[in-house]
């Protein structure tokens, strides 16, 4: 039996793109009966929301799509982190920067933009719907399925 592979989501305050990344590919994981094998972990950057639950836009977003954000709780990355997790998958080009300062020569992982699982979606970051209007949540959705679904295909290909 191999040991787990550890997923790490990464965003800027942890409450919108990465807590949403977390629940749905959480929730992938157990419907692909992955559940133990795969462990899942999502952080920020930033320091503002330690502590706190996600965005309520983000959690209503999910639950209409039946994902429960209402559990987690915002963290913001640490160096360690790198060595804890086999992927460490950020939202955004700036925040890949932020998390590749944190990192160590002889760090386990390295950070990775997550829409490169995507396999529908031409976009290599996920926008940052927290001041945005209308749909932003959805689109968010959108996109974080689109790459769990390529993401839980490369671990089974190269990590199982």
């Amino acid at each position: 039996m191999h040991d787990p592979v550890n997923v790490l989501f990464v965003c800027m305050g942890n409450i919108c793109r990465s807590p949403t990344a977390q629940a749905v590919f959480q929730q992938r994981l157990d419907e692909a009966g992955l559940t133990g094998r795969v462990t899942v972990d999502s952080c920020g950057t930033g320091e503002w929301h330690v502590g706190k639950q996600p965005d309520p836009r983000a959690m209503e977003a999910g639950l209409r799509r039946g994902y429960d954000l209402s559990s987690l709780r915002a963290r913001q990355i640490e160096p360690r982190d790198m060595d804890r997790f086999d992927y460490v998958l950020t939202m955004d080009s700036d925040n890949q920067r932020r998390v590749a300062a944190l990192t160590s020569d002889n760090a386990k992982a390295r950070p990775e933009l997550f829409l490169s699982y995507a396999t529908r979606h031409q976009e290599e970051e996920v926008p940052d719907p927290y001041y945005g209007d209308g749909d932003g949540f959805e689109r968010v959705l959108d996109l974080i399925e689109d790459a769990c679904d390529g993401l839980i295909r490369d671990i089974r290909e190269n990590r199982l």
